[in-house]
């Protein structure tokens, strides 16, 4: 019998190679990454070959000066272009899982690496999503309510940020957190009033950089990720735009099978919509701080960095064994080098905007 023993080279790249291919295939914002900036996430690959632990990347803002008419001097009146800078760091994140003893295991050695690797590979995913949502939302306080969070700092010193007055709304008559109410529900009206958003927030204020759509075979669209909860209102909700049009307006729309459209729930004037368990729920909204709100995200193209590190051996992913206890346990250690943050530049939000409902359990 040929065995592959506790630490293996072979072991070791084959486990960590597996590990990142199926952590990649559970994460829910895998289909919203990638490299270049026509992406929600954009992943930047600087620190995957080269030494560092940090990428800083520039903006460069619009020019906004005057012309010059007539046979007016031009020459003086040169405009300085404005940079922005913004950065995200990477650190390494690592989950333990013990294999038990020699005893009270029933299973081989290799029973327990695949068990290791599908109980990792769920538990890194569900934790780098749960971290996409807490910077893009700006969760600082880590308020999710009934939730098993495995969150309860910034990762690798990149800073929470919550957003800014420019890329925030509320529904219904809301103007902000205090004066929500719960009949202020996720609706087509609101909706219709996001869609509008992102074309007016540069002639609003010319500071802020207007979002900007993922283009697809020339279709431009943004994405509406919201609670399952806010879906229930939405489907439930009664008006000439029946949920059932909004379904079948996603299944003919063009660029319909771009990445943002697959898994829609539907489609609302340039609008794809989500869904998803992790977004930030609240319980403290109103006057009286009692009303249950959700934020639900409206995201363009880049709306969050993230940043890997090679951990060795030619894989993202790490994997280490050892045995203790005279051979007797074995344990495996799992993770990744990483960093992730909602993008921002001179105090502003760039890709994504927060939209703030009451959203109580139905």
């Amino acid at each position: 019998m040929t065995v592959i023993g506790i630490n293996a080279p072979q072991a070791v790249k084959r486990w960590s190679s597996a590990l990142a291919l199926d952590t990649d295939k559970l994460s829910y914002f895998t289909k919203f990454i990638g490299e270049g900036e026509n992406n929600i996430i954009e992943r930047k690959a600087g620190l995957e070959e080269d030494a560092g632990d940090e990428i800083k990347f520039d903006l460069n803002m619009r020019l906004r000066g005057g012309m010059v008419f007539g046979d007016n001097i031009v020459e003086g009146t040169e405009e300085n272009l404005t940079f922005y800078q913004d950065q995200v760091r990477i650190d390494q994140a690592r989950k333990g899982a013990s294999g038990g003893g020699r005893m009270t295991r029933k299973r081989t050695l290799h029973d327990i690496r695949k068990l290791t690797k599908d109980r990792t590979a769920e538990f890194l995913a569900e934790w780098f999503d749960e971290g996409i949502f807490i910077y893009l939302s700006g969760d600082a306080a880590f308020t999710q309510v009934n939730q098993d969070s495995k969150w309860t700092g910034p990762h690798a010193n990149n800073a929470i940020t919550a957003p800014d007055a420019d890329h925030i709304m509320y529904a219904g008559a809301a103007t902000s957190k205090a004066s929500l109410v719960a009949g202020d529900k996720m609706t087509v009206q609101f909706l219709e009033r996001v869609a509008v958003k992102p074309r007016m927030m540069n002639a609003v204020n010319p500071d802020v950089v207007r979002m900007g759509a993922i283009t697809y075979e020339g279709t431009k669209r943004f994405v509406v990720l919201m609670s399952p909860w806010q879906t229930y209102q939405l489907r439930t909700e009664t008006g000439d735009l029946s949920w059932t049009k909004i379904q079948q307006a996603l299944a003919t729309a063009e660029g319909r099978d771009s990445p943002i459209c697959k898994g829609g729930l539907g489609y609302i004037s340039g609008l794809v919509l989500h869904e998803h368990e992790n977004v930030r729920r609240f319980s403290d909204y109103g006057a009286g701080q009692n009303v249950a709100a959700a934020r639900a995200l409206l995201m363009g193209r880049q709306a969050g960095v993230v940043a890997y590190g090679a951990a060795g051996r030619g894989t993202r992913m790490s994997w280490y064994e050892k045995d203790f206890d005279a051979g007797n346990q074995v344990a495996i250690y799992a993770g990744m080098i990483v960093g992730m943050k909602k993008t921002t530049f001179n105090g502003y939000d760039f890709g994504v905007c927060a939209l703030d409902s009451a959203a109580a359990a139905p």
